[in-house]
């Protein structure tokens, strides 16, 4: 049976973005945890051990496979800042192609730096997945 491995913790968020190593992603994590917690209402949360999180919801699949996760969130990674919104929604890709410099995986977006993008449409794709999440998985 599947077992989540990423779970919210108790794991102090601003010790975690201390221990960013590259002090410019250090600074853009902070940008950026003011950002998400601005935008969701929502106290940041580690999930994991990289994982900064806002909001959760609980999903269920069809297969039976079922978890909980961050609404959205992010992690200063050594390369790059991952991204996470929702998947599955059109609004997504439309905001997506005014969002600026950035390169996209299978759910996660990647970006370089906070100076790269643009701040109102980052806010606008944390309101369209917050939104997008809350609809599809109702709290029960």
């Amino acid at each position: 049976m599947y077992k989540q491995k990423t779970k919210e913790t108790d794991n102090s968020v601003i010790e975690f973005i201390e221990s960013v190593d590259h002090p410019k992603k250090r600074e853009d994590a902070y940008t950026l945890l003011d950002i998400f917690a601005e935008t969701t209402g929502y106290e940041a949360k580690m999930w994991g051990p990289s994982i900064i999180g806002f909001g959760a919801y609980h999903y269920k699949y069809d297969s039976g496979h079922e978890g909980d996760a961050p609404l959205v969130g992010f992690s200063p990674r050594k390369a790059k800042i991952s991204l996470y919104f929702a998947t599955g929604d059109t609004e997504r890709e439309t905001l997506l192609k005014d969002l600026g410099k950035h390169t996209t995986g299978k759910a996660c977006v990647y970006i370089n730096k906070v100076a790269d993008i643009h701040v109102d449409i980052l806010k606008a794709l944390i309101n369209q997945s917050v939104n997008f999440l809350q609809e599809t998985y109702p709290n029960p």
